[in-house]
C-alpha cells in the first residue's frame, strides 16, 4: 500500500470518528438532565383506568393523553405524603396553563378522610379515589407515594419514590424542559 492509501485510509477512519463523535454530542444535549429523585422509568405505554374523584365525576385516564401527566400515588396516613403535599399544590399552581397535567390517586382511604385531609392542609388539588386498591395493584408502586410522569404519547418515562420538594426550581425546570422539548 502506497504512503498516500495509508494517509487517505487515516484520515477516512479519524473523519468517521468525528462526524460518530459530533453525531452523540449533539442527541447528549438535546437530552433533559433528570433531577435528584427521579429516575428513568421507560416501561412502555401508561395502564388505563378508570375512577371517581371527590366529588363522584368519573375519571378515565386515557383523557390525558397529548399531555405530560404526573401520576401521583398518595394516603393521608403516610407522613412523607402528608409533607410533600403543600409541594405538589405549589407545582400544580406553577404549570397551569402548560401542557401538564396533576392526577392524584389516593390509596384505599374513603372519600370523607381524603376530603378532611386535603380541606385541613388547604390543599386546592382534586383527588381520585382507589377505594378498593385495584388500580394501586395494577401500577404497583414501590411505596408512598410514588409518582409516574407519563408523556403526551401516554409512555411512562419517569418515577420518583418517596416525597420531593417538587416546587423546587430543579424540579419545575425539568417539567417545562420536558414540555418544552416535547412541544418544539
Amino acid at each position: 500500500m502506497s504512503n498516500t492509501q495509508s494517509k487517505l485510509k487515516l484520515f477516512t477512519i479519524a473523519l468517521s470518528f468525528f462526524f460518530i463523535e459530533a453525531a452523540f454530542a449533539d442527541n447528549a444535549s438535546s437530552e433533559v438532565k433528570v433531577p435528584f429523585g427521579i429516575r428513568n422509568y421507560d416501561i412502555g405505554l401508561a395502564k388505563n383506568f378508570t375512577l371517581n374523584d371527590i366529588d363522584g365525576e368519573k375519571f378515565e385516564f386515557s383523557s390525558t393523553k397529548g399531555h405530560w401527566v404526573f401520576l401521583h400515588f398518595w394516603a393521608s396516613w403516610c407522613g412523607p405524603c402528608r409533607k410533600e403535599m403543600p409541594a405538589v399544590q405549589k407545582l400544580a399552581d406553577a404549570m397551569k396553563g402548560k401542557n401538564f397535567q396533576i392526577v392524584m390517586i389516593n390509596t384505599a382511604e374513603d372519600e370523607d378522610t381524603i376530603f378532611e385531609f386535603l380541606s385541613a392542609i388547604n390543599i386546592e388539588l382534586n383527588s381520585l379515589m382507589d377505594v378498593d386498591g385495584l388500580v394501586t395493584e395494577v401500577w404497583k408502586p414501590r411505596g408512598l407515594p410514588t409518582t409516574f410522569l407519563i408523556n403526551p404519547k401516554g409512555e411512562v418515562k419517569y418515577q420518583a419514590i418517596g416525597g420531593r420538594d417538587w416546587e423546587k426550581p430543579e424540579y419545575v425546570d425539568f417539567i417545562n424542559k420536558l414540555i418544552k422539548t416535547t412541544y418544539q
